[in-house]
């Protein structure tokens, strides 16, 4: 994939608080995506209501905008995004932006963190090993941009640019449902068609709708951010959707014995199959999972 180099970045949507003092480092450290589950289930199901983060990463102290303005100084254009990943991340963040701007009446731009190590939410503290998240008090995003290399190094995925648009996208998608009420009606069940499964593959699915039109989508200048999607792409997407299913999790970092009762993201086939779906439709009314009977 390819960035538009003319295109102009917008660094205003994202607050970087990387290299603020005080960070604590929970079990020895690393990102974890079995954090990052058992996260979602505790608090990105409860809705608007600042659901506690799992216990034990200690008082961090207020978030501070530490390093924005080096940010704004190296992510200007889609040049920028072609040479670094602080800049594809940026204008990853900015597509997305455009294009439920576009897409969803009354859509409300959040704001994307990108900390180191741990950071303070209106959902309480976290640290890296919760991997990519949504708050739903805040509505902000927020990300150690480690977790991409995570994502090859642990889990074997194959990785590349447009794997990081699939993740930002997904969180996105998640505060697209909590602007339309979808999170705060769903409780804390899990199972393969349990309402956190649903929740989870609507969002797959609202993540491949973006990637559809991502080549169309303006920036605020008039101008698409992004020229070229491949093909390669694509795959890269769904090869990570299968390496961050419950039953590859389980299977291969849980001990080697997968409990459908526990699911609470999807299975790889259901999340491939979600992604897909919105991919292949471009349509995000393609992605009702909740009022299906087939999750795949």
């Amino acid at each position: 994939m390819r960035f538009n180099e003319d295109a102009d970045l917008d660094t205003s949507q994202i607050t970087d608080q990387r290299g603020m003092g005080g960070r604590l480092a929970v079990g020895g450290g690393g990102l974890g995506i079995l954090g990052f589950v058992i996260y979602f289930v505790i608090s990105q199901l409860g809705g608007g209501g600042g659901t506690a983060l799992p216990p034990g990463f200690g008082d961090l102290g207020q978030n501070e905008q530490v390093g924005s303005s080096s940010l704004a100084e190296r992510c200007k254009t889609g040049a920028d995004a072609n040479r670094e990943a602080d800049c594809r991340a940026v204008a990853f963040i900015n597509s997305i932006q455009s294009y439920w701007t576009g897409r969803l009446d009354g859509y409300q731009v959040a704001e994307t963190n990108f900390f180191s190590g741990g950071v303070r939410t209106g959902c309480g503290n976290a640290d890296s090993a919760v991997g990519p998240f949504y708050c739903p008090a805040d509505n902000e995003v927020y990300i150690d941009l480690g977790f991409f290399q995570e994502l090859t190094d642990r889990f074997g995925a194959q990785g590349g640019p447009f794997v990081e648009g699939y993740v930002l996208a997904h969180e996105y998608g998640h505060h697209v449902q909590n602007l339309l009420g979808t999170s705060g009606g769903v409780g804390q069940d899990t199972g393969p068609t349990s309402g956190s499964v649903r929740l989870e593959l609507q969002a797959d699915c609202y993540a491949g709708a973006w990637a559809n039109h991502a080549t169309t989508t303006p920036n605020a200048g008039g101008e698409p951010l992004i020229t070229e999607v491949t093909r390669q792409d694509i795959a890269a997407a769904l090869d990570a959707a299968s390496r961050i299913g419950d039953d590859y999790i389980q299977r291969e970092l849980g001990g080697g014995t997968v409990d459908t009762t526990q699911f609470s993201h999807g299975s790889s086939a259901q999340r491939q199959k979600w992604y897909s779906t919105g991919y292949e439709t471009g349509d995000p009314n393609s992605c009702d999972t909740f009022r299906t009977n087939n999750l795949g």
